[in-house]
């Protein structure tokens, strides 16, 4: 799956929702701070990471490239 960014940068948590990865914001914040949700490959716990072209985002078995 693909996604499509608008501006410089979008954050992981708002990521996962645009990707429809999950439901709702708080969704978001909760499988981030559980470790759950990796970013090229490496775990990470902010839900604020700026994501830009490139990063390729997994989460449940499912995976989220970042393009332009």
């Amino acid at each position: 799956m693909v996604l499509h960014l608008i501006g410089e940068y979008i954050k992981l948590g708002q990521a996962l929702k645009a990707a429809n990865l999950v439901e709702m914001g708080s969704d978001a914040k909760m499988v981030i701070q559980n470790g759950e949700v990796f970013v090229n490959g490496e775990q990470e716990l902010r839900r604020g990471r700026k994501l830009v072209v490139g990063d390729v985002v997994e989460y449940n078995g499912d995976s989220v490239e970042i393009v332009k």
